[in-house]
This record gives C-alpha cells, structure tokens and sequence, in this order.
C-alpha cells in the first residue's frame, strides 16, 4: 500500500451507519471501504484516461486484424 494521509470526513450519522453494515458484511473496515470509493471516484472523474481518438477509425469489420499486413503492403515506398 502507497504512503497515507490522514484526513478527517464527516458523515451523516445514517450513510455512517450503512457503511459499518457494509465493511461487517464484507470483513472490512469503514476506512477500507472510504478509501475504495474515493479511488473509484477520483479515477472516473479525472479527466480522459484514453486518447479520444481511440476507436475513431472503427470499421464495423472483424477481419481488420487479420488482414492488416495485406492493408500495410507498400506503405512508407514511393510511388
């Protein structure tokens, strides 16, 4: 586990009362559980995680792969 820092969170006495049910059920405690759903938060709020480009030329076809030395053959040579 990386290096922690120590932070104070106040919640409501009912969402804390949840959360202690949860990390019973689960065999973890509430902190675990806090850490565990900021991570989850922070990583899907902080910005784009895949260039935007990705899938941009999709072509619907599943043989593009397989075929992709025949579609590369003379690229890069003079015409």
């Amino acid at each position: 586990m990386s290096a922690m820092t120590k932070t104070t969170v106040y919640l409501d006495r009912a969402d804390y009362e949840r959360l202690k049910a949860i990390g019973r059920r689960q065999h973890r405690a509430p902190a675990a559980l806090v850490r565990e759903a900021v991570k989850n938060f922070t990583r899907r709020h902080t910005g784009q995680l895949h260039p935007r480009s990705l899938g941009a030329g999709r072509s619907g076809k599943r043989t593009l792969s397989e075929r992709a030395e025949a579609l590369l053959e003379g690229m890069g040579r003079s015409r």
